[in-house]
């Protein structure tokens, strides 16, 4: 079968790229034409457009690149017209993928969405544009079956992909890891600024700014993959390092964490890193955003939860002082024993392992009965 794929973070090429290697074992004939990244491109899919090229974050941004984003819409229906594809699979990247969705389905092409749009905490009436426009919805978070339900659509909850990702890696000896990187012997601090340009500059200054407060610990900087190194230099010195295209690896030999809102969150979780959730963006956008989100917490760990599990500091509360406050408390034994308690609560939470195989499992089935 053909298959069309369209993921728009470093996220979604993630678990495309694990969807693809499963799909590829239920179907011997599959070919996949993508808008994602390194990590599909890995699996043997055709990349027609980079993720890189296609991230805009914030309201303000969006307004900013309009041109941009309306002709990106036009090729990639252009794009598909001419492919012909079995079935069309979103994943998540809503604003972009629910136009893409609305248009195939008007072109009777058979549509899947893996990974919700996170239409429970703002937007909610997009849910009756994807029961129309949607044939399939695979969800990943336990609550999502049931928020779908109360619109009376099925959807199939396939757990989360993150714990498929994370599951059976080999752990360097940290001395191995720091040799291996050039890193000093000291305890490391996580830092994860985000994946997108505007984030970084807009994140790291801040997270950076406790750096001579924790002189006992190199703080390491997770270089995203679709960053070049340049974009991170003039924040490096001799307590800060910067480690590309290796966030797990840093992970796992890390003591705590500082982390941008976000899919990370719920990684350095899986990590049992004890973190800190961090977010600061266009004042504009985020007093739209506060105006009709309609969720308590901001991070997946806290969401998945319901309950604070992670301290979030958000816009105003995002300052010097509240960060190294929050980070001497994440720093204690006592501190930690409790946070990774809870997180194993929130693993169990999660559905467990094989969730990119059995949303392939599924997939198959649907298009072959």
């Amino acid at each position: 079968m053909k298959y069309y794929i369209i993921a728009g973070e470093a996220s979604g090429d993630l678990h495309a790229s694990n969807l693809i290697k499963h799909l590829k074992e239920t179907d011997t004939n599959a070919e996949f034409r993508c808008w994602g990244g390194d990590l599909m491109q890995s699996q043997g899919a055709t990349i027609v457009k980079h993720y890189r090229d296609l991230a805009f974050m914030g309201f303000a941004e969006v307004l900013m690149n309009i041109k941009t984003i309306l002709q990106n819409l036009a090729f990639c229906k252009e794009d598909i017209t001419q492919y012909q594809p079995d079935v069309i699979i979103f994943i998540d990247y809503p604003g972009f993928n629910l136009k893409i969705a609305e248009w195939a389905k008007a072109q009777k092409l058979k549509t899947f969405y893996y990974i919700s749009p996170q239409i429970w905490a703002w937007k909610q009436n997009r849910v009756h544009k994807i029961k129309k426009c949607v044939d399939k919805m695979f969800v990943i978070l336990p609550f999502e079956k049931d928020f779908y339900k109360k619109f009376d659509m099925e959807v199939d909850f396939v757990g989360h992909p993150l714990l498929d990702a994370i599951a059976n890696r080999n752990k360097l000896p940290f001395e191995s890891f720091c040799k291996e990187n050039g890193l000093s012997n000291k305890p490391i601090i996580a830092l994860l600024p985000g994946s997108r340009k505007q984030e970084i500059s807009k994140m790291l200054p801040i997270l950076l700014s406790v750096v001579t407060k924790f002189s006992d610990y190199q703080f390491v900087i997770a270089g995203a993959p679709s960053q070049d190194k340049s974009v991170y230099e003039s924040y490096l010195n001799k307590n800060v390092s910067i480690i590309e295209n290796k966030t797990y690896q840093l992970l796992e030999q890390s003591s705590a964490a500082l982390v941008t809102s976000g899919t990370a969150t719920l990684e350095t979780a899986l990590f049992n890193v004890p973190q800190v959730v961090c977010y600061k963006g266009n004042k504009i956008s985020f007093l739209i955003a506060k105006a009709i989100v309609k969720v308590k917490y901001i991070s997946l760990v806290n969401l998945i939860m319901d309950n604070e599990v992670v301290t979030e500091l958000i816009q105003e509360k995002l300052t010097s002082k509240n960060l190294t406050k929050e980070l001497e408390k994440l720093l204690t034994p006592d501190n930690r024993t409790v946070i990774t308690e809870k997180y194993s609560v929130l693993k169990q939470k999660l559905g467990g392992y094989g969730a990119s195989k059995r949303t392939a499992q599924l997939m198959n089935k649907y298009l072959t009965n």
